[in-house]
């Protein structure tokens, strides 16, 4: 496994290929600085024998031990530990800990190559076992490129005016492919060392050009980083480590960008029978990453409700009714959300790859409850600490020889509290709650891993209303089979089936 060192070593010596406004910059730019810290965490946890348990796994293709950010899910107990490492992560990190989209990706294609060798003939998934031996005994970082541009949201891929509008693969040759278009709303991907690139809806038999999937590093050639970078003002005064913390926010422009065959894992243009697997590899992705949601979800609702409970006793309101009340509503989402991530764990299936894969109701659940909630929670932080978390004076202001000792004096709220620590409560909720890279979090507290609509869609496709309408009809008196209960849903193990069923039943047509 690497370390934090090796990693940086690793990414400075990456071609520059990242844009931030007009300038090309390399790894080594300071803005992208606060992203890396927040990787750190996740080689520095399992380097630290207190964390080895969560953060480390033992590899089922090598027998080795790697870093559980580089694992495939073989068993219940891997979810589990996987869910609970994110949110150990991420409270270290005050949010999203950003290396999770690249392997819930891999997890996706672990079920998905199988399934098309498996019906198709292909070799997709002898080659993905070669690609995650790789990436597991180098330790990698990736970012999931999934979302497209999308142009006209209400035209296929196919029917769009600029057929670029989607990535789409304009060439296949005996080597590889060749592929156009442009990812965005793309997190961590300019101090990742790979990006996965999967597909972000259904296909229909048109659409056979955008069915692709492949893995490359992110400085390959033609591939271009326009990058957002989200970072902190790091204080002179005060060591406070969720201001050495940020983001970076990313389109990946593919301009004619050429794949080998080794890392191409999906490819309608060149098989048209892979089409039909675009929408079921995009939904696994997204499945996986729901389910890591459930772990850092959870976190940033804590952080958040930390930061209440800790600015109430600063304010010296903590005792009265309703900030009681307000707490507790954050306390209760965290825990749901989590239970709702730990209950898809324990009624989770193994797929017939070996993969593990989550129970698709309760992780969607949990998400659709954290994305819901995550404004709510926010405002609960602003009530409780009140307008000066966006008004107060810069830093040198405090620790001025003019004005410091007269700054620190009109701050003073509890007269148990050091007015130096109140100064911290608030600056720590200004970074958290109204800062540049706090308003990007809110937003994909709501957006990532999919909306709340998205996991209502994906909830209402998997549950079997028919087997719930039993209920009302025995209650009714309506002629109906009520039968012991069971959750009436369909779980993944018998989407594959069906699946499976239906291309073999496509393959024997085409013959």
């Amino acid at each position: 496994m690497r370390t934090f060192k090796e990693y940086v070593q690793d990414l400075y010596k990456m071609k520059p290929n990242v844009y931030i406004g007009e300038e090309i910059v390399g790894r080594d730019d300071p803005r992208l600085k606060g992203g890396m810290n927040i990787i750190k965490e996740t080689f520095d946890r399992a380097q630290d024998p207190e964390y080895e348990d969560l953060c480390i796994a033992t590899s089922h293709l090598t027998g080795k031990k790697i870093n559980r950010f580089c694992h495939i899910h073989q068993s219940e107990e891997d979810l589990l530990k996987k869910q609970l490492m994110t949110r150990l992560l991420c409270h270290r990190v005050g949010g999203c800990i950003q290396r999770c989209m690249g392997i819930d990706a891999l997890n996706a294609l672990s079920v998905i190559t199988y399934e098309m060798d498996e019906a198709l003939g292909t070799d997709y998934y002898e080659r993905f076992k070669k690609y995650m031996i790789f990436f597991q005994e180098n330790d990698l970082v990736a970012s999931c490129a999934q979302t497209d541009v999308k142009g006209d949201r209400l035209k296929r891929p196919h029917e769009q005016e600029d057929p670029d509008l989607y990535l789409r693969v304009v060439e296949t040759r005996e080597d590889g492919i060749i592929v156009r278009g442009c990812k965005c709303n793309i997190t961590n991907t300019p101090y990742a060392d790979e990006m996965i690139v999967v597909p972000c809806r259904y296909m229909g038999p048109e659409d056979k050009d955008y069915a692709v999937a492949f893995a490359l590093p992110c400085d390959w050639e033609g591939v271009k980083l326009l990058t957002r970078p989200a970072y902190q003002r790091e204080s002179k005064y005060v060591d406070m480590p969720n201001r050495k913390l940020g983001d970076a926010e990313t389109y990946i422009i593919f301009d004619d960008v050429f794949v080998p065959n080794e890392r191409v894992f999906l490819n309608g243009n060149g098989d048209p029978r892979q089409t039909a697997y675009a929408g079921f590899l995009a939904l696994m992705f997204a499945h996986y990453h729901r389910h890591s949601y459930t772990g850092c979800k959870p976190a940033v609702s804590e952080v958040i409700a930390s930061a209440a409970a800790l600015v109430a006793e600063y304010n010296g309101i903590e005792k009265a009714s309703h900030v009681q009340d307000k707490i507790s509503h954050l306390i209760g989402t965290a825990e749901l959300v989590f239970a709702a991530g730990e209950s898809s764990a324990k009624h989770s299936e193994k797929a017939p790859s070996g993969t593990q894969v989550p129970d698709e109701i309760l992780t969607n659940a949990g998400r659709r409850l954290a994305g819901e909630m995550i404004y709510e929670e926010y405002k609960i932080l602003a009530d409780l600490s009140g307008g000066l978390i966006a008004t107060l004076p810069f830093e040198g202001s405090f620790f001025s020889e003019e004005v410091g000792e007269l700054a620190m004096k009109y701050l003073k709220r509890n007269p148990r509290i050091k007015p130096e620590n109140i100064y911290k409560c608030f600056k720590g909720i200004e970074t958290l709650a109204v800062s540049e890279l706090a308003g990007l979090m809110q937003v994909g507290g709501l957006h990532g891993g999919g909306s709340p609509q998205m996991e209502t869609i994906t909830m209402m496709m998997r549950y079997d209303l028919e087997k719930l309408k039993n209920i009302a009809k025995y209650l009714f008196g309506i002629k109906s089979k009520l039968k012991r209960y069971e959750r009436p849903t369909v779980t993944p193990r018998e989407q594959l089936k069906k699946f499976r069923k239906a291309m073999q039943f496509k393959k024997n047509l085409n013959k």
